[in-house]
Formats: C-alpha cells, structure tokens, sequence
C-alpha cells in the first residue's frame, strides 16, 4: 500500500490561489477516481476537484472558507501500489503535524455541588418540611463550556423549543454531550431555570455563520465598491405604456423558421442602452483608480445581475451593440439558465462594462444601486405599476416604470449622468425609435 497526494491544480490562467467551498468526502471514505473531491472558488467560477485514482481519504489540507495556494497538497489517499508521495515527504509532513498545535479541548466541568448551608439545612429538618429545590433531580452528564453549541436531535430541539428551553443550559448525557428526551425530563424537572414572559418563551439562542464562497466574493466586491467609489443615484420613472403594448405584440407574432424567444423588457432596455452609449462611450468604460486611467470601451458587455440559490452573480451578453432584440433575449436566457444551474463558466461571468440589475415584480418603487467595481454605471430596473397620469385635461392609467441608476461620480458628472437616462427615456417611451438606425 501506499500514499498518493491530490495537489490544488492550477484552475485558471492568473490564479494563485483559490477559496476551498465544500468538501464531498471525509477521512475514511473510500473513492472511485474521478470522483469529485472538493469544490474551490475563484472569483466567481467554482471548480470541483476529481480524484485521479482509486483509494482511501486519509488526510484533508483544509477547512472550508480556507484559502489554498495553487500546487498545495489538499487531499492525502491510501493506494494499492506505491502512491506518488516519497517517504522523505511524508517523513517531513509527519514533523510538521508534530509541531502543529493539538486543537484545544475544552474540559467538561463537574456538576456543581448544592451549597453546604442547604444541605446542612436539609438535613436538620424533617421531610415534610425538606425545600423542593433540595428534593429535585440531581443534575448530571455534560455541561458545555461558554460559547459550544449544543448536540440534539431534531425532535429534540423542536421540544425545547416548544417549552421555552434554552439547550445550553441543559447537561447532555448522551455521547459526547448530546442531549436526549431523558435530559428535557430532568430539566423540567428542576424547574426554575425556565425563562417565560407572559407565557411566552425567549429565544436567546445565537447561531454564528462563517462567510464563505460566494457569499464572501459578494462581500468583497461590495466592500471594495463603496469604499473606492462615491456612488450618485438618479432615479427616473418611465412610461412603458407603448413599450409594453410593442412587447405583447412581438411576443404574439408567429415566424416561420427558428422559434423566437419571449421578450420581457430587459432586451429593450438592452438595446436603448447601446444606442445612449454611442452617444455618451464614456459611460461604458472601467476606471483602474490606482493607476488613474479610465479604459472606454467600444463592445457594450452588460452585466446582468442575477440571483440564485447559491447567491448574486452577474452572467455576462458580450457585445451587445452587435446583437438585435430577439438575440439579446436568447442569450440572456442562456445565461441565466447557466448561473441558476451552477455551470456557467469563468468567461460567462466576467468582462462586463456596463451592468443591469432588475428584483422583477420585487423591484421595489426606487432602489440605490452598488456599481460594479471598476465599472462607472449600473441601471436598477424598478417593478412595473399602473398609476394615474396626468394628459393636460384627466388623469389616465399608465403603466409606470422607475429607473434608479447608481454612477461612479469620480468620472461621470451629474449632469452627464441625467443626459444618459434621459436619452434612454426617449427610447423606452417610444420603443420605435430602438429599431431605426
């Protein structure tokens, strides 16, 4: 037999290092090669990490939410054969173990003797006149230290929770600790720990989540973001009356040939914005603010934020100036099928100029969008609702619209900020103009 080591391979062109986000195995699991492993984040594209051979996991290098170094050992098997790992190595990681610290265990106290006076007191009187609290169950098993938390079962949980029982107060004597119905019994038993207001019970429980993986890369870029960037917000409602009656009617229209996709309105937009770039190129461009340059881009590659199970990520339409309406609506579909799905690639999510970010029927009335850094602009797109418009003589229902659009004020100045919505207002009110060249 012998030791075969996984080293963290190299996941992308530039990447030093990536973010360990999930383990699917454990020490002592037996693996098939090419079963996945482990999964790593870089940026925003995750990576699973395959076994290359069969074997025993006998060694993990890390703990999720760690950091690892391309070229690190992250994965240690026992094989059939000699293995890959020389004997001078695993001689020099077996030192390195040695030294490591040994995690601290915290020892289990001792169950708290009753006070002397009590039991002298106890034992002087007759049993009828013994107190309850010397009469009550002694206490016994684990206690936790401060801060651990409490091993239970479901149903457990859910019956303390039910009686208004905070499990860190109550001594677990099943295995390492955990608490059993045997133990509930025991502490009501005692009774007076019972912490009740007005029949209802406090919950002071508090659960300490670690961020990791997306979730950390969310915090990261919002970080960075609006601690670089001095967002201006302008908000704008738009009549989308006659927008939506154009949408509905595409969307009825029947094509021989290839089956055309649904529009909503994120393509129209799309487009409108294209043209307000060609009018404004500034607004598409990235800002390097420690080198002090702005990079203005001619391709128009929108960002379209999109939220999914494992969190908020911006699936890119490259060159959307080259793209019409209908082929603007396939590929954000396809997009967005791939970041629901988990499989859209590094390329896929990456390389946008300009980004749009739209909550649908939660969009709220106005929103303060956060930049893309190092992108100067973001567009919110605001739910669609039917509101009483003035025409000059009554008030007519309109169906309403809001944009609010976040700009990089270091770059672009209020007033070109105002310029750019408004021309795309223009084209939205009067979709027409999107297709006229």
């Amino acid at each position: 037999m012998g030791e075969y080591v996984i080293k963290l391979p190299d996941v992308g062109e530039g990447v030093a290092e990536a973010e360990l986000v999930e383990w699917q195995v454990k020490v002592g699991d037996l693996v098939r090669e090419d079963a996945v492993l482990a999964a790593v984040m870089t940026d925003k594209a995750t990576v699973e990490i395959p076994s290359p051979v069969d074997g025993e996991i006998v060694w993990l290098g890390a703990e999720i939410g760690d950091t690892v170094a391309i070229g690190s050992p992250i994965v240690r098997l026992k094989v059939a054969g000699e293995g890959n790992v020389a004997l001078e190595d695993r001689k020099a990681e077996t030192v390195g173990k040695a030294e490591a610290p040994a995690k601290r265990v915290a020892p289990t106290p001792e169950p708290a003797a009753p006070p002397p006076k009590a039991a002298a007191s106890a034992k002087a009187q007759p049993p009828s006149a013994v107190p309850e609290s010397a009469m009550q169950p002694p206490v016994s098993g684990t206690l936790r230290p401060k801060g651990e938390k409490p091993l239970a079962s479901p149903a457990v949980r859910l019956r303390a929770k039910e009686a208004g029982i905070d499990l860190r107060q109550v001594p677990g004597t099943g295995p390492a600790g955990r608490i059993r119905h045997e133990d509930i019994d025991a502490f009501l038993a005692r009774g007076p720990q019972l912490a009740k207001i007005s029949g209802l019970a406090r919950n002071e429980a508090v659960e300490d989540i670690r961020i990791v993986g997306l979730r950390r890369k969310i915090a990261e870029k919002m970080t960075l973001a609006k601690s670089r960037i001095p967002h201006i917000t302008y908000v704008e409602e738009i009549d989308v009356t006659a927008l939506e009656d154009l949408r509905a009617a595409l969307n009825k229209e029947k094509r021989t040939g290839a089956e055309r996709p649904k529009l909503t309105p994120l393509p129209f937009l799309m487009r409108a914005m294209v043209k307000a770039i060609a009018d404004q190129p500034n607004i598409n461009a990235l800002f390097d603010d420690e080198a002090g340059i702005i990079h203005q881009h001619g391709g128009v590659h929108i960002g379209i934020a999109a939220q999914t199970p494992s969190g908020l990520v911006v699936p890119v339409v490259k060159h959307a100036e080259a793209r019409d309406i209908w082929d603007c609506a396939a590929e954000l579909n396809r997009l967005a099928e791939a970041a629901r799905s988990g499989t859209a690639t590094r390329d896929e999510l990456s390389g946008s100029t300009i980004t749009i970010t739209s909550l649908g029927a939660m969009g709220g009335v106005a929103t303060t969008p956060v930049i893309n850094h190092p992108e100067v602009a973001i567009l919110g797109v605001n739910k669609m609702m039917v509101r009483p418009v003035w025409d000059g003589t009554q008030f007519i229902p309109r169906k309403m619209m809001n944009l609010s659009s976040s700009f990089d004020h270091r770059v672009i100045d209020g007033w070109d900020a105002a310029v750019f919505i408004q021309r795309i207002k223009a084209l939205l009110e009067t979709p027409a103009l999107i297709f006229v060249d």
